[in-house]
């Protein structure tokens, strides 16, 4: 027969497991409502982050990656006729200072900035790219963006477009054909950056090509040429030359052939017929 003394004993025993065992599973709740906090805050992040690059940007890893259920969605109603090239309404001095700040972001393909300081602010440049879907010939115009100009002929005199491929097509609301990547992935830039060269009055349409970029004054490698409507957009993108209509009309086919999207109507993803840049020659 216990004593007092014994059950007193025995009872608390059994108190100071139970008060271990409370706290184990207090902890263990803590430990899961942390975890889980954390896993939301993860996603949600995702979620933003997609939001944020789902534009012509220096980042849209998703429109670049063949989806598992391969959705094609092809180009309709692409307009013939050419956009208006807008004009600055105040013309730039004959010079202009150009400045080419590096990142924190390593090149995607080893490349030389180019040097800061002054640059010509007239005259255009002819620059031909040699494809898989044939030569495409652009016409760069320093009278729009200097700036620009001058760090797209450097990339194109050292290679940088060489054997890179254009990593994302639209069909749907916006038209356009977007390179400049040599990871071929949407995430990829020179290693440097420069300021945006826009005005109030810029439109986008056929034959138009502009910088892609990923927010105010991230311009790089990038570029994006308006085979179609591009109307939608605002003025935030460097319109720094034109395209010829007999290479739109290259480019009208591999958009009615159409872009893998991620599901059907999206209309953003890889042109489903590559485009390689095989070439980037600057004319003399």
């Amino acid at each position: 027969m216990p004593t007092n003394e014994q059950r007193r004993a025995a009872a608390k025993r059994k108190l100071d497991r139970q008060l271990v065992y409370r706290q184990e599973r207090a902890k263990k709740r803590r430990i899961i409502a942390v975890v889980s906090t954390v896993v939301v805050v993860a996603l949600v992040g995702g979620g933003v982050w997609f939001l944020a690059t789902h534009d012509f940007g220096n980042g849209d890893a998703a429109a670049s990656e063949t989806p598992q259920q391969e959705a094609v969605d092809k180009a309709e109603n692409i307009p013939t006729e050419l956009h208006q090239i807008p004009k600055r309404p105040q013309a730039l001095p004959e010079k202009v200072n150009c400045e080419y700040t590096k990142g924190q972001e390593p090149a995607a393909k080893e490349n030389t900035p180019p040097a800061n300081g002054e640059q010509p602010a007239t005259g255009t440049v002819g620059v031909t790219l040699g494809t898989s879907i044939g030569d495409l010939k652009l016409t760069l115009d320093r009278a729009l963006a200097p700036c620009t100009v001058n760090n797209f002929v450097n990339l194109a005199k050292q290679k940088y477009f060489d054997n890179t491929t254009c990593h994302r097509l639209t069909v749907t609301g916006i038209q356009v054909l977007q390179c400049g990547d040599p990871g071929g992935n949407g995430m990829g830039g020179p290693g440097y950056s420069f300021k945006d060269e826009v005005y109030p009055e810029i439109t986008y349409g056929r034959g138009v090509l502009a910088m892609a970029n990923s927010g105010p004054d991230t311009n790089g490698s990038q570029f994006f040429i308006v085979y179609g409507d591009a109307s939608q957009l605002q003025a935030k993108y460097n319109v720094f030359g034109t395209v010829d209509q007999d290479s739109l009309k290259k480019i009208d086919e591999v958009a009615k052939t159409g872009t893998i999207s991620q599901s059907p109507g999206q209309g953003d993803g890889k042109p489903k017929t590559p485009v390689d840049i095989k070439s980037a020659l600057v004319a003399n």
